[in-house]
């Protein structure tokens, strides 16, 4: 888990949301992201109810999400940080016994995040501080 200062808030949610900027898709998920006057990046996951079937569910991703999304905190070029918001699509099921469920979403999420760092690389030209 990351701390509460990584992440946003829910009328924060619904600005990266309202803000069109291009979304990045994978089979499961949708990324999308609007530039903020923070220090860091900060992350956020919408799970709905359809997508899982417990609330245990939905916290055991959440956890997962923001887990995985520790690795981008500082992944970010000079005086460039975002915001990201990640929605789980509709037809998605996710269900933290079935062990395929949690690779394929661990996978696409670090297929959503990579696909975004490769484009905010190539728009802007300049080397991103990489960090493991």
């Amino acid at each position: 888990m990351i701390s509460k200062i990584y992440r946003l808030k829910e009328n924060e949610v619904k600005k990266v949301l309202r803000k069109r900027s291009k979304p990045f898709f994978s089979y499961s998920l949708v990324l999308n992201s609007l530039k903020n006057k923070q220090t860091h990046n900060r992350f956020s996951i919408v799970i709905g109810s359809k997508s899982v079937n417990s609330g245990v569910s939905r916290n055991f991703f959440r956890r997962l999400f923001y887990e995985n999304s520790r690795k981008y905190l500082e992944l970010a070029k000079e005086n460039s940080f975002f915001d990201f918001s990640v929605l789980i699509k509709k037809e998605t099921q996710l269900n933290k016994v079935d062990q395929k469920a949690v690779q394929e979403f661990s996978k696409d999420l670090n297929f959503v995040f990579s696909k975004f760092f490769e484009e905010e690389k190539a728009n802007a030209n300049i080397k991103f501080n990489f960090k493991k």
